[in-house]
């Protein structure tokens, strides 16, 4: 156990030094992202940093596997995966696959980690018991799909996405404190401690950018991890939800809004939230830290509360998303954009 604590630096200091590389071996080749009028910054800035986290994070898996700390089915299922997803984003930043076969590595790396976990647990909502089967494993792949696009959608601004993540990871951690299952604590704290490594390079202002690579693969093993959670205590996984609720929200209502108004919403765009309130400010750093507070303040003691069984998962996440539509709506998510407004 101590090794492990040891290992969480050592994890930090190879990220550092790995996104260290990626910036150089981006400017080497030319691998830049130049703004346009679709992009939420004015510099150009290297992309690929993500890289780092992802090869960190597999080789954490891989000590963890072999020292006995995570079963093979757990490994299979996020290194093979995860793997696949950052390899399919690292081939786009590189050059440019068409969004369908995007889509088909997304349904197959997603339903290689759902059988591979075994499928979608039992859910409790508002007192009911689901059990549902097939049905609920096409939900689960369904889900999986769409948090992996949504954390790249959400990765659109200096530090939000890595900020993120590493709320995620620690507050999912503290849900399995909450309910005595420690033992599950060791892939988030050592995905924190590679996340944390890239961030000093993407904190606001960023000297890289994530990418495809690095964002999909968040998106999807946190979506994983949230479902793992369900299979150890069912209230888990709306714990989860709740932590992540701020992305959820604003990407859901940007893409809803954007669907019923007939856009290609496959195109690229700057209508989410986040990115009219950094425009509005003026501001990456302030928003980024801005979704923090809420997550610690509002996010993550709900969740806690769930955990702990005073509130109804489902109702706990409804709860916490009430503000947040309020607050998507009012920062313009998913309105059309204009020239001349922010």
């Amino acid at each position: 156990m101590n090794l492990l604590w040891w290992l969480l630096p050592i994890v930090l200091c190879c990220s550092l030094l790995f996104t260290w590389l990626l910036r150089r071996y981006a400017l080497a080749r030319s691998l830049i992202d130049i703004p346009n009028h679709r992009s939420s910054h004015s510099v150009p800035t290297p992309r690929g940093g993500g890289v780092a986290i992802v090869i960190c994070f597999l080789l954490s898996l891989l000590f963890l596997f072999f020292a006995g700390f995570v079963d093979q089915s757990f490994f299979i299922a996020f290194a093979g995966g995860g793997a696949g997803i950052a390899l399919l984003g690292f081939l786009d930043d590189h050059g440019h696959i068409p969004a369908r076969w995007r889509l088909v590595g997304h349904f197959l790396a997603s339903a290689w980690l759902l059988f591979w976990i075994g499928g979608l647990p039992t859910i409790y909502a508002f007192g009911v018991t689901l059990s549902l089967g097939w049905i609920g494993n096409f939900i689960g792949v369904v889900f999986l799909v769409w948090l992996l696009n949504l954390y790249n959608f959400m990765d659109g601004i200096d530090g939000i996405a890595a900020i993120e993540a590493i709320f995620v990871c620690l507050g999912g951690g503290l849900l399995y404190l909450v309910v005595g299952e420690l033992s599950y604590i060791w892939p988030l704290l050592l995905l924190a401690a590679s996340v944390f490594g890239f961030l000093y390079w993407n904190f606001p202002p960023a000297r890289i950018f994530m990418g495809d690579a690095g964002s999909g693969f968040l998106g999807f093993v946190l979506a994983g991890l949230a479902l793992q959670a369900a299979w150890v205590d069912s209230v888990l996984l709306w714990g989860w939800l709740i932590l992540l609720a701020v992305f959820i929200v604003d990407a859901t209502f940007t893409l809803l809004r954007r669907l019923l108004r007939g856009d290609k919403v496959y195109e690229a765009h700057r209508s989410h939230a986040y990115q009219y309130a950094s425009r509005k400010y003026r501001s990456h750093r302030s928003v980024s830290l801005a979704v923090l507070t809420i997550n610690v303040l509002w996010l993550l003691p709900l969740a806690v509360t769930v955990a702990i069984g005073y509130i109804d998962g489902a109702l706990g996440f409804t709860i916490s998303c009430l503000p947040l539509i309020g607050l998507a709506f009012l920062n313009k998510a998913g309105e059309l954009e204009t020239p001349g407004r922010f």
